[in-house]
């Protein structure tokens, strides 16, 4: 059964330019606006990614972020200026999101990410999304909260897109549950319980450590490149492998994963 939304002859002409790539096509700008996602964290990473994605055309956002914004945030997250000082992120995301593409549907939830939560809130579109293309995005700056999500996307056979950014460098995966190829507790897990200097890696972030105000807008927009492709032409560009990518040396590697059988998240799914 298809899933595809007609586009109207405004909706052509804004997305006119995709349209016309030899890799996209009508098909995948309609597939693209017949998806949902929805996106953890409305800072460094959400505010870049969320925008991109709304500009291309992406039918849901669904943002969560209970955090307010602060004067140092302005440096990077770019859907905020100084009169939103004070004001909730994940709301006044929506509220610049809207006057970007008023074709997107916005929803938000002021909530931080709980064990108790984080079904409720993360599959707040989940209800509708048997028969479209569906995708979480990871852009939190903390370990427990992507571990949480790792569990959640693991339990639900959910698509995670999982992205981190401090200082001047970034990693970036696409985990598919439903494939076995590995979850993010299967790249990252072994490291962080065993003290390493990758356990100390993930405890920084952009409060602590700082963060190039370019580190977190090119990670989230490789982050909704990804996305792009995974929704509209159903293509995991990241398939196995996790990308680095360093600012200072201007470069970027992948290594590649697979799935631990013995990860206490996903071996047993």
């Amino acid at each position: 059964m298809s899933h595809e939304l007609n586009l109207t002859d405004e909706e052509l002409l804004r997305y006119s330019r995709q349209i016309l790539l030899p890799s996209w096509d009508l098909e995948a700008q309609q597939r693209l606006k017949s998806s949902q996602v929805v996106i953890l964290g409305a800072g460094g990473l959400g505010c870049p990614v969320s925008e991109t994605l709304a500009r291309a055309g992406v039918g849901a956002i669904h943002l969560i972020d209970d955090d307010h914004i602060e004067a140092s945030n302005l440096q990077r997250q770019t859907l905020f200026t100084a009169a939103d000082i004070g004001k909730n992120k994940a709301k006044t995301a929506c509220q610049a999101l809207q006057k970007i593409n008023p074709h997107v549907q916005l929803t938000y939830a002021e909530q931080r990410l709980t064990a108790d939560n984080a079904a409720e809130i993360l599959l707040v579109a989940q209800a509708q999304q048997s028969s479209t293309p569906f995708l979480i995005l990871d852009c939190t700056d903390n370990f427990a909260a992507r571990e949480r999500l790792n569990e959640i996307s693991v339990q639900y056979q959910l698509p995670l897109l999982s992205a981190s950014a401090i200082a001047m460098s970034g990693q970036l995966a696409l985990y598919e549950p439903a494939k076995q190829s590995g979850c993010y507790h299967c790249v990252f897990g072994d490291s962080i319980a065993s003290g390493s200097d990758e356990a100390v890696e993930d405890t920084r972030n952009c409060s602590n450590s700082g963060v190039l105000a370019s580190t977190t807008t090119v990670m989230g927009n490789l982050q909704a490149n990804a996305a792009l492709q995974y929704l509209g032409l159903s293509i995991n560009p990241l398939a196995g492998q996790l990308l680095i990518w360093d600012g200072q040396r201007m470069s970027q590697h992948k290594l590649r994963y697979r799935q631990d059988k013995q990860c206490p998240v996903c071996a047993n799914s």
